[in-house]
């Protein structure tokens, strides 16, 4: 049998076998970004080593980088799928790193937002809209163009404010949060929608796990946070002044978007959180908590038929 040597001097000497090659050659080494590369590092480089790694640098090029060639994190196209090539000089030659890409990054932390917290579950109608879908009627003009400038400028201004949407059951609030997150996702933005008195819930039985901090933290620090029906809750005064307070003087002192979702507007909220299931009237925390939204947010009114039935 024939050993690996000899067959790549029978190749070489092969004369098809070396045009193919010099055009494979020329192809890497006119690639855009392998060129930046060697330019960027040519006081490290030198030409034996460039020609010891074409065949990394065609792997690299053959593959998607920052999801230019991938429309989904499930149809990747590369070796290793949610993954993109790196350039990296190593050991005299040039080697291809793959690092987490930008789908691969929203969808563990998706999945680790859902394994630490059980009410990101939303029902599948949110969670698939889109502004498409959304009936621009006039009684939710309003509400629809500030979500759509939210979602255009937010790549400008990560501190922009979020939206209070309140209105009637069934007028869409939900659904627009749904739509907001979802254009948000197509630009690699993450985003978690939470129905709040499930969280609550979720979260006085986090005490005897030992998770609550834990997820404090998260709602703390999510990037942008939806708030989804607050108001519909049986109101605490530990869930008002231990959990929804600190989470919003976080998030007002960080300027982190937040949005909401209510059938309260702001005045009706502010006497809800006032009055605990224990028949405790504290008007001043209550106060607390809605000076923190009016700071985060812009309240819009969602008006029009229930769209439930």
């Amino acid at each position: 049998m024939e050993n690996i040597n000899e067959t790549l001097k029978r190749l070489a000497s092969n004369q098809s076998f070396q045009k193919r090659y010099a055009e494979i050659r020329n192809q890497v080494l006119n690639h855009p970004d392998i060129k930046d590369f060697l330019a960027k590092n040519s006081d490290s480089l030198n030409q034996e080593m460039i020609e010891k790694s074409i065949t990394k640098l065609f792997e690299y090029m053959n593959q998607s980088k920052d999801c230019n060639k991938c429309i989904s994190l499930d149809k990747c196209t590369n070796v290793m799928k949610g993954y993109h090539p790196k350039l990296v000089i190593t050991r005299n030659s040039i080697d291809v790193e793959y690092v987490r890409c930008p789908r691969k990054i929203m969808d563990d932390e998706k999945r680790k937002n859902e394994r630490l917290i059980k009410s990101l579950h939303v029902p599948k109608d949110i969670l698939s809209a889109s502004f498409e879908d959304l009936n621009q009627d006039t009684a939710r003009f309003e509400a629809i163009k500030r979500a759509v400038l939210f979602v255009k400028n937010y790549g400008e201004d990560h501190h922009q404010k979020g939206l209070y949407l309140y209105g009637k059951f069934g007028v869409g609030k939900s659904y627009l949060l749904g739509a907001i997150a979802n254009e948000l996702a197509k630009n690699q933005i993450s985003s978690m929608i939470v129905y709040v008195p499930e969280l609550f819930r979720e979260l006085k039985n986090s005490i005897s796990d030992s998770t609550l901090n834990e997820k404090i933290e998260a709602l703390k620090n999510e990037q942008i946070l939806m708030l989804d029906d607050i108001g519909a809750e049986a109101v605490s005064s530990w869930t008002r002044d231990e959990i929804l307070g600190p989470i919003l003087q976080f998030r007002m002192l960080e300027n982190l978007p937040t949005f909401f979702t209510s059938n309260f507007d702001l005045q009706g909220l502010e006497h809800h959180l006032a009055h605990s299931q224990r028949g405790e009237e504290e008007k001043l925390k209550a106060g607390r908590i809605v000076e923190r939204i009016r700071y985060l947010c812009v309240p819009v009114e969602v008006d029009g038929p229930n769209r439930r039935y």
